[in-house]
């Protein structure tokens, strides 16, 4: 099954611009901030969110401050190897047999704790400079698209050119956090590199750029970063992406079905010889983004996310590349040699643990053997998302792109579009996140709602919190609220923001 527009810039009436500029309607809203909190929570007890389901549902499947539900195949797995005597490499076999029953047997596998963590070993074994033999290290440099999530996949190296050294400052990567360092890498360096028909103009009530990519011209932009390879290849070490599937994130120009900005990045890092790693937190095996296809050396999941498993990540990729990362795990086997072994190693530190391989394992093989379960809650809150969309006003329904999303079991809903030509419908940055500004995040969560991700333009909603029985089948009535009650909120945001009479 591959990814389909559901809905793609609905023509809706004319918006009158109440402001001159548009800053001056974030400032408006951030000095109405009470208000709109204060009217819908009215409107959540109106649409019947009552106290008991405030905080126990929403439109994620988890984040990394609220994790999913456990289906009861995952919980049993896990509880049945509690109290049982088993080495860690039983499971950690089981499940590099499952991947190259999948994929073929020149791939393999290994769980680790976070997707975070699987960023961690790739960079530090793929990409960072080897400390080895005397004089002073050089410096390597790794290509990466200007995207969402920069502070990720994009933080492994201090930015270049310096024009973006701040892109990541407040965003989970300033000192108090990370430390003055961060992540980086004191000798590797991160080149940010504009997609060739995205935008970045300011909004939010913190007021930062926010990217726009939903017209992202794929075949164009790996031309830029061929040029820009050429430029940096005494120190060009690799390239780093998201893993998605959506306009919303910049991967919606497609051939066969599958993103050409991934495919060519592919190609050009395998003309370097180079690795491209690919960072597809939100994505699930076996269903979404398929290395064979794109041809990455290795993709990085968050099985908490939407895969249905306990907080752990799990990186797929091709044997070679494989070997180091196993290596550097304590994984691929005892120096004295075995072919897998759980020891110690330069990054022990991210062993997931007994009961998360264990989960891990139960839930890849519902996604493997078992797929239509997940997509049938799928189609079912595509359903749901777009009969609610019906009831917006119709001056709200301009400039929308609704978008399924098999890789991430998502359902995409960007409304950048709004913007062409008049005042569109309030934007919230990935700064107002972390400032806890995002307005309409928070008017989510007053009214009783787990947000999900929601910033540039561009939400993000999923199934497992709250709406997903135990079998993996959709709940009706919490999945309807909680698609209602984020209309609402944006409703009666754009109302202050003067959209709507």
């Amino acid at each position: 099954m591959g990814p389909t527009y559901i809905s793609q810039a609905r023509e809706g009436a004319k918006m009158a611009a109440k402001f001159d500029f548009k800053y001056q309607m974030y400032k408006h809203l951030q000095a109405n901030q009470a208000n709109i909190y204060a009217e819908v929570r009215k409107i959540a007890e109106e649409i019947g969110i009552t106290p008991e389901l405030k905080g126990n549902i929403g439109l994620t499947g988890a984040v990394s401050g609220c994790h999913g539900l456990l289906g009861r195949e995952v919980d049993e797995a896990m509880s049945d190897v509690a109290r049982k005597v088993i080495p860690s490499a039983v499971f950690d076999e089981k499940i590099r047999d499952l991947v190259k029953q999948y994929y073929g047997d020149e791939y393999d596998a290994a769980l680790i704790s976070t997707c975070e963590a699987g960023l961690v070993v790739s960079f530090e074994t793929l990409v960072t400079p080897p400390t080895l033999g005397k004089g002073d290290n050089y410096r390597a440099r790794y290509l990466a698209p200007y995207e969402r999530h920069m502070h990720h996949q994009g933080a492994y190296g201090k930015p270049f050119p310096p024009r973006y050294k701040e892109v990541n400052s407040e965003r989970g990567e300033a000192a108090g956090e990370y430390g003055v360092q961060g992540k980086r890498a004191y000798n590797v360096d991160a080149v940010f590199v504009k997609p060739v028909g995205a935008d970045y103009d300011c909004h939010g009530i913190k007021y930062c750029p926010c990217p726009d990519l939903v017209h992202v011209d794929g075949e164009a932009t790996v031309k830029k970063f061929g040029a820009l390879a050429a430029r940096h290849a005494d120190t060009f070490a690799g390239i780093a992406s998201l893993g998605y599937d959506t306009p919303g994130y910049g991967y919606g120009d497609k051939r066969d079905g599958v993103p050409v900005l991934q495919t060519g990045l592919a190609a050009l890092a395998a003309e370097f010889d180079v690795p491209y790693i690919i960072d597809n937190a939100w994505g699930v095996p076996f269903i979404g983004t398929d290395i064979r296809k794109v041809g990455c050396d290795v993709i990085i999941y968050s099985m908490d996310k939407a895969s249905g498993a306990p907080t752990c990540g799990l990186i797929i990729g091709k044997e070679e590349p494989m070997v180091a990362i196993r290596r550097a795990l304590g994984i691929h086997g005892a120096r004295y040699g075995t072919l897998s072994s759980h020891g110690k190693a330069s990054s022990v530190g991210f062993d997931p643990g007994k009961e998360a391989l264990a989960g891990a394992l139960a839930a890849m093989r519902i996604l493997k053997d078992r797929p239509e379960v997940a997509l049938t809650a799928l189609d079912d809150l595509c359903r749901i998302t777009m009969e609610e969309f019906e009831f917006l006003p119709e001056a709200l329904k301009r400039g929308w792109s609704i978008y399924k999303s098999p890789n991430s079991l998502a359902v995409e809903l960007n409304y950048q579009d709004s913007w062409n030509g008049q005042p569109g419908i309030p934007v919230f940055s990935m700064e107002d996140m972390y400032a806890g500004s995002q307005v309409l995040q928070n008017c989510m969560s007053h009214m009783g709602l787990i947000p999900t991700i929601a910033y540039d333009g561009n939400i993000y909603i999923s199934n497992g919190v709250g709406n997903i029985d135990e079998e993996g089948k959709l709940l009706e009535q919490p999945t309807r609220l909680s698609v209602k009650a984020m209309y609402k909120s944006i409703e009666v945001i754009s109302r202050y923001a003067g959209l709507l009479d």
